[in-house]
């Protein structure tokens, strides 16, 4: 397993999930680092800290630039070595490390934009239910969850229909309707239409 820092947002996931990629002189990308451990077992490491030149087979980074595991890349960042003289890696280049983050933000609000948007009233309707709910769980836990278990049983007996329904469009079309890869959006009709993923 490669370790890595890796960012996600709750309505997209591993759809959309980024992190600061590298890219060497050539532009090309750089194999994860394996260090080895205190055991037998050592791990590999993709995090953009590792590529600092120094050390044996850790080769020293160009750039730094957002990605995304939708194919999406956000603009290369290069490192000015010179200027960061002594300071480790880690620290001197995480200014270009949080611009990437800001980048695959905006990214993710793209593809917001780009999903089928809700009737303005109902999102007003959600914000307001949300809002309620809140107010809701610091002196009433309990009613709190009975709320959002109503809210539940409402998803799934609402999301069964509309499940089988969408299943009829193209799966490519479902999802960049809704933000995810074809894969998400198969797996999120089968657990509303309540039928076997892999079936």
């Amino acid at each position: 397993m490669v370790q890595d820092e890796t960012w996600t947002t709750d309505e997209y996931g591993k759809s959309h999930e980024g992190r600061v990629g590298v890219l060497l002189p050539d532009g090309s990308v750089p194999e994860p680092v394996y260090f080895d451990g205190s055991s037998t077992v050592g791990q590999m490491v993709a995090h953009w800290s590792v590529y600092d030149g120094e050390g044996f087979r850790r080769p020293k980074a160009d750039s730094l630039l957002a990605v995304c595991s939708c194919g999406w890349e956000g603009e290369a960042r290069r490192l000015d070595w010179e200027a960061y003289g002594e300071v480790p890696m880690r620290k001197a280049a995480l200014g270009l490390a949080e611009k990437c983050l800001l980048d695959w933000d905006r990214h993710t609000a793209q593809v917001g934009e780009s999903t089928v948007a809700l009737p303005g009233e109902l999102v007003e309707l959600l914000r307001e239910v949300e809002h309620r709910i809140e107010h809701l769980t610091a002196d009433t836990p309990v009613v709190t969850l009975k709320a959002l278990r109503h809210l539940e049983v409402m998803a799934v007996r609402l999301g069964h229909g509309a499940a089988h329904n969408a299943r009829h469009e193209p799966v490519e079309e479902v999802a960049a309707g809704l933000g995810l890869n074809v894969r998400a959006a198969k797996a999120l009709l089968a657990r509303f239409g309540q039928w076997d993923f892999y079936g």
